[in-house]
């Protein structure tokens, strides 16, 4: 049989950290102490009984056994639109600027590969969501990140952004929270990067993935568009993973300036395929929900993440409060790298963590936790690692 080279393209581009940490997985012999995977999340819990009613219903429905539109229903754009408007108080026109896909992971590289020429630089943050390294690979533009330090709370300065970049740059992606460090975006923060963009004439991407999932109930995060200005430069890419655990569903949106939202749709008509419309209509009763009713779904990543800020101290293992997401991103020990540790972790207590410089270069000293798993699980593993003693004092 033939054996085909990939192309550079495809060769250039870095191993999936998640999938070489599922290789690591299963090279793991658990039958006497079974592996605990921390290192990814995905959202366990069912999805509200609501939406699953919701969707029984519309399979029904002989007008979704069709294709449906590139553009996304009207009733879901409109939803869309009620809900940044109640939400974040956000008004968006639902024909120029807002686009759905089958998942925010389509937006992420696909907004990158409609905005971007060759030579130019895609800025984002070190660490970050690897993703947007690949982005930026499949757009045949450069990567910049913006070394990002505890002591600052890990958000950007763009005054770090050497001059060369900032020229050379064709589009800016952040992400708050922040994935892997769990930072909070301030007002401040968006006003300095919509003054960056503008100075440079910029597109803004911000990827809200953890859009509910602040450090406490309280914590609500702040979307960018809801800052003034913000939809003249920017866009905001929004999952139903997370926020109303669909995560199987497979359904997004991006929402903002209306140039940008049609660079993508245009891409999306040559590249991705259309959203099943019965998937979009129990879309439309998720958003309808009520507010109260979607931050209680996040409710057990905060008492998840309290149980172990606890565990943590008994440990002697310091740690940043202030975190969102349903992550923890952890400083290892004095002595390791954060590859280390993962390995360390690994062979000693069966228990699988993230490493820090899969995020980026400039995240070697952390690593990576997961409140997705149960409690117990969580807590177990916990209790492994505090057996071998490494923050004893």
């Amino acid at each position: 049989m033939p054996d085909f080279a990939a192309s550079q393209l495809v060769e250039d581009l870095e191993e999936n950290l998640f999938g070489v940490l599922e290789k690591l997985a299963a090279n793991v012999d658990g039958t006497q102490l079974p592996l605990i995977d921390l290192s990814s999340g995905s959202p366990r819990q069912p999805t509200p009984p609501e939406i699953i009613a919701s969707l029984q219903s519309a399979a029904e429905n002989p007008g979704n056994h069709e294709y449906s539109s590139f553009w996304g229903k009207p009733q879901i754009r409109t939803a869309i639109a009620a809900f940044y408007l109640r939400e974040y108080g956000v008004e968006l026109d639902p024909d120029r600027e807002i686009a759905v896909f089958q998942g925010s992971h389509i937006a992420v590289s696909g907004i990158p590969r409609a905005l971007l020429n060759p030579g130019q630089v895609l800025i984002s943050t070190d660490p970050c969501y690897p993703l947007y390294r690949s982005a930026a690979r499949q757009s045949q533009a450069d990567f910049y990140g913006i070394p990002l330090d505890e002591s600052t709370g890990f958000l950007p300065d763009f005054s770090r952004v050497p001059e060369d970049i900032a020229r050379r740059g064709g589009l800016l992606v952040l992400n708050y929270p922040h994935n892997p460090t769990g930072a909070m975006a301030t007002p401040a923060l968006f006003q300095a990067a919509l003054e960056f963009a503008e100075n440079y004439h910029l597109p803004l991407l911000h990827d809200f993935a953890y859009a509910s999932i602040g450090s406490h109930r309280q914590d609500r995060p702040i979307s960018l568009l809801s800052q003034p200005g913000a939809k003249q430069w920017g866009v905001e890419v929004y999952t139903m993973s997370k926020s109303f655990l669909m995560a199987g569903w497979r359904f997004g949106f991006a929402v903002g300036n209306a140039s940008i939202i049609s660079a993508f749709k245009k891409l999306h008509t040559h590249s991705y395929s259309t959203v099943y419309g019965a998937v979009q209509d129990a879309a439309v009763t998720a958003l309808e929900l009520p507010s109260e009713r979607i931050d209680a779904l996040a409710d057990i990543y905060h008492q998840r993440r309290e149980q172990v800020f606890t565990r943590l101290a008994e440990m002697n293992w310091p740690v940043r409060k202030q975190q969102g997401t349903f992550f923890l991103w952890l400083p290892v020990p004095e002595g390791f790298s954060g590859e280390d540790f993962v390995g360390k972790l690994l062979h000693e207590a069966h228990v699988l963590v993230a490493p820090g410089d899969g995020f980026g270069e400039h995240a070697s000293q952390y690593i990576r936790i997961s409140l997705t798993v149960q409690t117990e699980l969580l807590m177990a593993a916990l209790d492994r690692i505090a057996a071998l003693e490494f923050f004893a004092g």
